[in-house]
């Protein structure tokens, strides 16, 4: 039985018992039933209203859901990247640290600078990059070059 239906009921049961409105007891019974009807017609729209908005929550969850789909599946292709290829980006390293066995990634910049410390634990972690030897800071390294042009 919903609300409204046992307001209804309520309504008919008062005046069934012939509840007299000229007594206080009546008219306060008889307000607090009236009452009771409005409340139960609010909410019933309430439940109404949310029944309508939730539909079209699902419906725009679905068309996101759709659209989506439909834009990953243009950019999941690798050929879409091939005209890039690395430009602009940071090469990352794979590092574990030997306190705490927490592996994470850091950028060259990071290895370069020489030490890090650990995300997980704060352990300073340190890094011997050997140098090549070159002269140039920037080496790509120039060895390789160098025996090209011999």
């Amino acid at each position: 039985m919903s609300v409204t239906e046992k307001v209804a009921y309520l309504k008919g049961l008062t005046e069934g018992l012939g509840v007299d409105d000229s007594t206080k007891e009546g008219k306060l019974l008889k307000a607090i039933v009236d009452t009771m009807g409005e409340i139960s017609e609010s909410l019933d729209s309430l439940e109404d209203y949310t029944t309508e908005l939730s539909e079209q929550v699902d419906a725009i969850d679905e068309d996101l859901d759709s659209l989506e789909s439909e834009f990953y599946e243009e950019y999941d292709d690798d050929d879409d990247y091939a005209d890039y290829d690395g430009i602009g980006e940071d090469e990352f390293y794979d590092v574990t640290c030997p306190n705490c066995d927490e592996e994470f990634s850091v950028d060259e910049d990071t290895l370069l600078e020489g030490s890090i410390e650990c995300p997980n634990c704060g352990e300073n972690l340190e890094f011997d990059i050997e140098d090549c030897g070159c002269c140039d800071d920037e080496c790509g390294c120039c060895h390789s070059e160098d025996e090209d042009n011999e």
